[in-house]
């Protein structure tokens, strides 16, 4: 695990979150150092005051932007689950569960687009099990681990490693614990990052 003053880059990122989305398809090129850790952004919320923008008033914008986002980047059309944002519990422990099998990007990476090119709630338990079978997760294994507590104290390390370095949303690449928030500022933690191997 990295300290706040390691070098080594982070994608922390949020199965859920659209911009994490964008982030996830585009950071393996920008940025292929970095190491992804999968986090519940729930408990990021909670722990910093806020709500997801789609709980709020602010909704039907941010959904605009991210419909825009997704067509500048060559992504979508996004196909909204129904409901959206649901709980990432499930598909937070999942990611747990990937990472610690070796397959966390793939699975993340298949997750989001099951979500938001496919429209399926990453919070109901058959959606989770339809993404890891599609990267070759067995279903029994992956039903199973989803309340393994060595999962859950994976899920929970992860969360609280961000909280840590002061990371509040997602997604956010941290680089020599410098945070850089938002999909739009992988360019900036790529430089960030060059210069630390530079120095």
């Amino acid at each position: 695990m990295g300290t706040m003053a390691d070098p080594e880059p982070r994608f922390y990122f949020g199965a859920m979150s659209p911009y994490s989305w964008f982030a996830a398809e585009r950071i393996g090129e920008l940025l292929p150092a970095a190491r992804w850790r999968g986090v519940l952004a729930g408990a990021l919320f909670k722990a910093n005051g806020r709500v997801s923008w789609g709980l709020t008033e602010e909704r039907a914008a941010g959904i605009a932007a991210c419909e825009a986002r997704a067509a500048a980047y060559g992504l979508g059309p996004i196909r909204w689950p129904d409901p959206w944002p649901t709980s990432d519990l499930l598909i937070a422990r999942a990611m747990a569960y990937a990472d610690a099998i070796g397959c966390l990007e793939r699975f993340a990476l298949g997750a989001m687009r099951l979500c938001f090119l496919e429209g399926r709630d990453l919070g109901e338990p058959e959606s989770v099990l339809e993404a890891g079978a599609r990267v070759g997760i067995d279903a029994a294994a992956m039903e199973t681990a989803l309340s393994d507590q060595r999962v859950k104290d994976a899920l929970r390390a992860s969360t609280e490693e961000a909280l840590g370095e002061g990371v509040f949303g997602v997604p956010t690449v941290s680089v020599a614990g410098v945070l850089f928030w938002g999909d739009d500022r992988l360019a900036e933690a790529c430089a960030a990052y060059a210069r630390t191997l530079e120095a």
